[in-house]
């Protein structure tokens, strides 16, 4: 009895029913993100020359899984832009079952890095790249959403003009407006599945013609079969889909992990970074043997679902559930669904996603800052590649730093009553301050003795060493001797394992007793 009670406590813990959960809520919440999820995975689907339920079939699996086992709740996972963009050059050079293959691959990768905690590392990732980057990803949202706009003529897309133009804007217009009216009258149902409902009844009840989901794909179908990817299971094929599963792991993880921490930020919660990477890598892999096209959280879908109030698991569950039973037996109805709601709906995510706060803040962040957070939206606006928009952005950063960090190396230089030449060291020595560090001494002028004072400073790395060792052999050509003062134990560890590099004096205490190496 003892037993399945404690099992019964770790499924509850296992979907977050140990703290309060309103159901009706998440439930709610989970309906209208399927409902936006539905156009966005089929569009990323067509667009990558994939069948349309491939997207459908990633919405539900990496929604599910992720929804259940991932790092935090409130998370969306889904068939996302940013790696199934990844795959289209592989589904043209090598078709369909390469791209599943790479997608296992992918989702193995993903498990490795979890297994492995590395999740840890999106900690080095600033402040002023999470403002580019979500500014950079609201603008995209929004600009997607034009699409929507425009019809295909004759093979190309033009731009919706006249009637249908006006009515399609209106519809948008009027979801828009439920959207923020709404709330300020009843918050008892979400904003954005009243909105769809309105417009959707309204368009069926009057007839109007407007572009529908039916218009991008079908979307009715039956359960995901598993397929095993028919490719040839040797070194050839791995060389092929090696670079693309590495790149789309890494595309998936960066943008959950920063979806993750955004999260965090708005529920003023802590996830599992690991653990979202091992989730995610999991319903990778399920997508591979299932037809899906793969993917990892969506941000914009992420927002929708905690701007209806969802704080559980629950709702991620409902929404991919619901995307299933849609895909088996509702697929009739949700193709009426007017695309002006959901473009509606996607709107709003892209205003809510945008960080007004940066431009208030702007005036008062260093130049560099302001420049790293340009760059960043500028790059994952341009190239909608959100991991080198990133990495593009740490890189920059990191180098600001160091910068900054070499010019606080300075040196106090005094002769005490011994005749004795003590250089106090402030500031980090590492490879970017070694050459400033070396300027500060005076060689050929000093006593035959001389004293290195770390005590407001550290050797850090290889750099720092070497630098050591430039400026005691320059002595040591001379007959002068120099002893170090002050090392912290890490800085001893560097010195003993690089015993073949330097040789000198350490001096454990003002007392000047001699330490042999």
């Amino acid at each position: 009895m003892y037993i399945s009670i404690y099992r019964m406590k770790k499924v509850f813990n296992l979907f977050d029913f140990s703290q309060k959960v309103n159901f009706r809520t998440e439930v709610l919440a989970g309906l209208t993100v399927a409902m936006t999820m539905i156009p966005e995975s089929l569009s990323f689907a067509i667009l990558a020359g994939f069948p349309p339920l491939m997207g459908l079939y990633a919405a539900f699996i990496a929604g599910l899984v992720t929804a259940i086992f991932g790092g935090r709740p409130g998370m969306i996972s889904g068939g996302a832009g940013a790696t199934v963009i990844v795959l289209i050059a592989l589904m043209k050079s090598h078709g369909l079952e390469y791209v599943f293959a790479a997608v296992v691959l992918a989702g193995v990768l993903q498990i490795l890095v979890g297994v492995f905690k590395l999740g840890k590392f999106i900690r080095l990732v600033p402040q002023p790249v999470m403002f580019g980057f979500v500014n950079g990803l609201a603008v995209i949202i929004f600009i997607s959403q034009l699409e929507q706009f425009k019809v295909v003529v004759n093979g190309n897309k033009e731009w919706l003009t006249g009637t249908p133009f006006l009515i399609m804007a209106g519809l948008v217009i009027l979801t828009i407006a439920i959207i923020i009216f709404l709330p300020k009258i009843t918050k008892a149902l979400p904003a954005s599945l009243v909105a769809i409902i309105v417009v959707f009844a309204l368009v069926f009840f009057f007839g109007i013609e407007t572009k529908t989901v039916r218009d991008i794909a079908s979307i009715s179908g039956g359960f995901p079969p598993f397929h095993i990817p028919n490719v040839a299971l040797n070194f050839e094929m791995l060389k092929v889909i090696f670079p693309y599963a590495l790149i789309m792991a890494s595309v998936g993880l960066t943008e959950g992990l920063l979806t993750l921490t955004l999260v965090d930020e708005i529920t003023e919660t802590k996830g599992n970074g690991n653990r979202e990477c091992i989730a995610q890598g999991s319903s990778n892999i399920l997508n591979g043997f299932f037809f899906g096209m793969g993917g990892c959280p969506m941000i914009a879908q992420t927002l929708v679902n905690l701007s209806a109030g969802s704080r559980a698991r629950l709702s991620g569950i409902i929404a991919a559930l619901t995307i299933l039973i849609i895909i088996l037996f509702g697929a009739p109805v949700i193709e009426r669904l007017p695309m002006a709601a959901l473009v509606g709906v996607m709107f709003m995510v892209a205003i809510g996603t945008f960080e007004w706060a940066s431009f208030r803040i702007i005036n008062k962040m260093p130049k560099h800052d302001i420049f790293v957070g340009v760059l960043v939206a500028v790059i994952t606006i341009l190239l909608h590649n959100l991991a080198l928009a990133v990495l593009i952005g740490v890189v920059i950063s990191a180098l600001v730093f160091a910068w900054e960090s070499a010019k606080r190396i300075r040196a106090k230089k005094y002769i005490d009553e011994r005749g004795v030449k003590h250089y106090e060291i402030y500031g980090p020595l590492f490879f970017a301050s070694t050459t400033a560090f070396l300027e500060k001494f005076d060689v050929y002028n000093d006593p035959v003795e001389v004293i290195i004072d770390f005590k407001e400073s550290k050797i850090t790395d290889m750099s720092a060493i070497d630098a050591v060792n430039k400026i005691t052999e320059k002595y040591a050509r001379l007959n002068k001797k120099v002893h170090l003062q002050h090392l912290s134990s890490d800085c001893k560890a560097l010195l003993k394992n690089a015993d073949q590099i330097i040789d000198v004096n350490i001096l454990e205490d003002p007392t000047y007793k001699i330490v042999i190496d």
